[in-house]
């Protein structure tokens, strides 16, 4: 599954999420500001594909959560050919494509209550001036869990529409997704209200 916890005892897995959130923050930074060839990306990208062994999570696992990208990667790398050069389309193509991977990795390997705990003690200080860490970490949760959710529904109903032998149609794939996605919402706000969270 997309984004999901995948339960494991590997050296990334026990990392504290903590740590593992503030390396994956410096390792996008320092990508965006150092990598500047299509080597270096290689370089990077092999050096997570490590990562991911070492954590042991499956090649399927790892395809899963770049795949949701890939059109958008190709849509940036041809804007990117058009306006600069193929080297440059594929560093920063190779930057994002390393990047969501990274991200993902840190998501597989973490349990979600264990990042949001960590990211509330860490906005704790930010109480003084009116931030409430509970609510920024709650919106971030379900951010996180939505990534996941939506892909699910656009999956589901590109397989009805191809188990129907529906033929290809932005606009018809496009409604249905919608729909399905503003109902989903509503059935979360219901949700949310529910257990007195509506302001």
């Amino acid at each position: 599954m997309i984004g999901l916890y995948a339960p494991g005892d590997s050296v990334v897995h026990r990392l504290p999420a903590g740590p593992k959130l503030v390396l994956l923050v410096v390792a996008i930074v320092a990508m965006t500001v150092f990598a500047r060839t299509p080597l270096a990306v290689v370089g990077i990208a092999v050096l997570v594909a490590l990562l991911f062994a070492l954590a042991r999570v499956s090649l399927r696992v790892a395809v899963a959560q770049i795949r949701p990208v890939l059109w958008m990667t190709v849509i940036i790398g041809v804007f990117q050919v058009l306006t600069t050069t193929p080297a440059r389309a594929f560093v920063v193509c190779g930057i994002l494509l390393v990047s969501v991977a990274l991200a993902a990795l840190v998501t597989v390997t973490t349990r979600v209550t264990a990042m949001l705990d960590a990211l509330t003690r860490a906005l704790g200080p930010l109480r003084r001036i009116g931030v409430d860490p509970e609510r920024v970490s709650l919106l971030l949760a379900l951010a996180i869990r939505c990534v996941p959710l939506l892909a699910g529904i656009v999956h589901d109903v590109a397989e009805a529409r191809r188990a129907r032998g529906v033929s290809w149609s932005a606009t018809a794939l496009v409604t249905p997704v919608v729909v399905r996605a503003l109902r989903t919402a509503d059935a979360m706000g219901d949700a949310l209200a529910a257990r007195g969270i509506d302001d």
